[in-house]
């Protein structure tokens, strides 16, 4: 796949570069129009002098395509022959063709230029308005969100219709398609011309090939399937949309991407789109529906049948009707242009590819790759994370050392990032308060500084670095897990929290201090706490033998802090009630403190913990904001909800907590197939399972729905996208110069963002 020409995918965001490819798209769109026979755009930046020595040339391709004006191309004949077999009994006088003659975006980006003008910022008709921003494109649809009820058509005499949709006499259906494909002359405009007296009109069309069945390695190819979208010329935004989620497929007229000549990746299924939006606007009568009293039950269910002959189809409301049937090739008509419809009849699209197929399944998921990550406090080196692995650093230097520098200290750097660097594993130590990382090279110990910024790699993969607390003034040693675990949530339905499993819980986590009612009071608790007999907590069942050991202390470097949190749980299975009685005794605050200490312990105190935890004397009382070593602890907090009053449910988190590092896999549309393990290679050791799903995400971008971006500061990543170049934003208020300075003026609220 070439990355630029599919998905528009450049490797730099510089602004003249970018100013110079929207040059280059403005000539080739020019090239088009002239090629087409359409009015090309004649701003300043058209080269005129290119166009007359190119006229000849481009006359003869104008003339060569008026002689093949009836000509398909493989895909489009491929929905013809359907449509004319399917049709052939409808009854209508009309016999709806396709396009011959379009406007092929076969490159990423053609789209998003033709749906603003050439030389202008804004657009605007019946059904959209467009800005260009700073941020790329606004495009704010007549309806900004799909209508459902009532609104999923089929057309009779295919496979069968489900009870919940709406059955279409097949001759309303095709005097559906064809006024579907006879727009009126406003609909065709181009946007790109609409500033200039002769202007543009024509179709647009575009050739995805979304997958309908993951790799098998080793067995079976990627499957997808062909999906022509075709669209009046004024909502080319839509195709720019469709096409920067799904890529964009080429011209389909050339060979290299007819999927008839694809036989390893094709399933032999074809689709098509066709935007009309005007069609709200026709009549029941008109379409050949029946009059109500020569209406069946389901033709009045269904509301197919008028009794007023100005009534309007569906009620004049936006709906999308289908015609498929078990030969492969479903078309559809949208009568609406809001974007998200064109993104989910690509999925229903690939739900009935996949049914046919057989094998797969079309998931409506989400998911991520997820890290976990480790809080190592001062030190790493002490835990057993990275201890007695199998992985040595000699091995590495012997598949990777092409892509480091080795030094003469024992360690190495990265050639391409050299904020990596791979250390040892003979005796690694990382020392955060000497800012110290040591190991042994040739029998002597070895040293180069911690720093922040820096990624230092163990043989394992485990990733280690130096972090500074979101909000506290210390600093910890982190180390990220090198594989993570994939969580994928399938079947899911809408606001079942398939996108939630991918975002950060940064952005729902709050820092404060923690609260000590009294200090010498907690302080008498954690004696009892610390000096109670624990060999007594279990039941018999799950009783250990503490005849020769005794059992560990809460604050033991041999227990840890997870270990703690489970002692202090109470489990009707595994204590006692007389201990889980105890536990009960034990207010939350003074657990909360219990396990701070037992995070910030160490050794070398001893029982003389306690001088290292205190608070302030506030007018000559004790204060109540917890500090260690006289520097105040900051506690993380979780915000879960609202409580009946509108309040915030706010728990603790543990004082070590880091939150896991994602890499968002999906987030709708998901192809999965099922396959037994044993005909997989590199399958990993601890899989149990006799088969497993393989996934593949269906979008190379994901369409987001960032409600929270709505509270200033509150969704930190959309802020962070949202101010970078090239996006493709919807249903959001533009905002002139005036409207800017009037919001940064106002310091209060312009602080709270990001």
């Amino acid at each position: 796949m070439d990355l630029t020409k599919s998905l528009g995918l450049h490797t730099s965001n510089n602004t003249l570069e970018a100013e110079e490819e929207k040059k280059r798209l403005h000539l080739y769109i020019n090239l088009k129009l002239h090629s087409s026979g359409l009015p090309a755009c004649k701003t300043e930046d058209c080269d005129n002098d290119f166009f007359s020595i190119a006229d000849d040339l481009l006359e003869s391709y104008r003339e060569k395509s008026r002689l093949l004006s009836q000509y398909l191309c493989p895909a489009d004949q491929r929905i013809q022959n359907f449509l004319d077999d399917y049709l052939q009994d409808s009854g209508s006088d009309n016999h709806p063709l396709l396009p011959s003659r379009t406007l092929v975006l076969d490159r990423h980006g053609v789209a998003r230029e033709l749906s603003l003008p050439a030389d202008g910022d804004y657009f605007e008709s019946e059904f959209v308005k467009s800005f260009r921003i700073s941020q790329g494109v606004l495009h704010n649809t007549s309806r900004d969100r799909r209508t459902t009820a009532g609104s999923f058509h089929i057309s009779e005499g295919g496979l069968p219709i489900p009870g919940d949709k709406k059955a279409v006499p097949k001759i309303a259906y095709a005097n559906l398609l064809h006024e579907a494909l006879n727009p009126p002359e406003e609909l065709m405009n181009l946007p790109f011309t609409s500033k200039q007296e002769d202007q543009a009109h024509s179709f647009a069309s575009l050739l995805l090939r979304p997958v309908v069945c993951p790799e098998i390695p080793g067995i079976e190819e990627e499957k997808t399937m062909e999906i022509r979208f075709f669209a009046p010329g004024t909502l080319t935004s839509n195709l720019d949309f469709v096409e920067s989620i799904f890529g964009n497929a080429g011209n389909p007229s050339l060979s290299e991407n007819d999927a008839g000549l694809d036989i390893q990746h094709w399933v032999g299924h074809t689709g098509c789109v066709i935007l009309a939006p005007h069609l709200v606007r026709m009549k029941k009568k008109d379409l050949g529906l029946p009059h109500i009293d020569d209406a069946t039950e389901r033709q009045k269910h269904d509301e197919m049948c008028w009794e007023n002959k100005d009534d309007l189809y569906n009620n004049g409301q936006p709906f999308k009707i289908t015609a498929r049937d078990k030969r492969g090739v479903i078309v559809t008509i949208l009568a609406d242009n809001y974007f998200g419809y064109c993104k989910k009849e690509v999925k229903t699209q690939l739900s009935y590819s996949t049914n046919l197929f057989g094998l797969a399944e079309e998931e409506h998921a989400g998911g991520a790759l997820a890290f976990p990550r480790h809080n190592h406090g001062e030190e790493f080196g002490k835990d057993i994370r990275t201890k007695n692995t199998d992985y040595k650093f000699s091995e590495v230097i012997e598949k990777y050392g092409d892509i480091m520098d080795l030094q003469e200290e024992g360690y190495a750097i990265d050639k391409n990032f050299p904020e990596i660097i791979y250390v040892p594993e003979t005796s690694l130590k990382m020392d955060l308060n000497d800012q110290e990382v040591t190991w042994l090279h040739n029998g002597k110990q070895q040293m180069i500084k911690l720093k922040p910024g820096k990624i230092y790699m163990h043989p394992s993969g485990y990733r280690i670095a130096m972090e500074k607390h979101p909000k506290a003034p210390s600093w910890r040693i982190v180390g990220t897990d090198a594989e993570g675990t994939f969580c994928h949530k399938p079947s899911t339905v809408s606001g079942g929290g398939k996108s939630e499993i991918s975002k950060a819980i940064d952005d729902a986590v709050i820092y404060g201090p923690l609260f000590v009612n009294k200090l010498d009071s907690a302080m008498e608790k954690m004696d009892e706490i610390l000096n109670y007999d624990y060999s007594h907590r279990y039941v018999d069942e799950f009783a250990p033998d503490y005849s020769g050991t005794p059992p560990r202390s809460p604050l033991s470097m041999e227990r840890s802090l997870g270990s703690m949190i489970k002692m202090f749980t109470p489990s009707e299975e595994k204590f006692t009630s007389e201990y889980n009685s105890w536990l009960e005794t034990i207010p939350e605050s003074i657990k909360a403190l219990a396990f701070v200490i037992k995070r910030f312990y160490r050794p070398s105190w001893g029982n003389n913990w306690k001088k290292h935890f205190t608070v302030d004397m506030v007018d000559g009382v004790q204060g109540h904001e917890l500090k260690f070593q006289n520097r105040q602890l900051i506690m993380s907090y979780l915000r879960v909800g609202f409580d009946q009053d509108g309040a915030w449910r706010i728990y603790k988190m543990r004082q070590d907590y880091v939150v896991a590092e994602k890499l968002q896999m999906e987030d709708d549309i998901t192809a999965s197939v099922v396959v037994p393990a044993k005909k997989l290679i590199n399958m990993p050791a601890k899989n149990k399972h006799e088969c497993v799903k393989l996934v593949k995400n269906c979008e190379y971008r994901l369409f987001q729905r960032p409600d929270d971006a709505i509270i200033k500061g509150f969704d930190k990543q959309t802020e962070l996208e949202m101010a970078m170049p090239g996006n493709f934003v919807a249903n959001f208020q533009p905002l002139a110069p005036e409207d800017l300075k009037e919001l940064t003026e106002d310091q209060v609220e312009f602080d709270k963002y990001t």
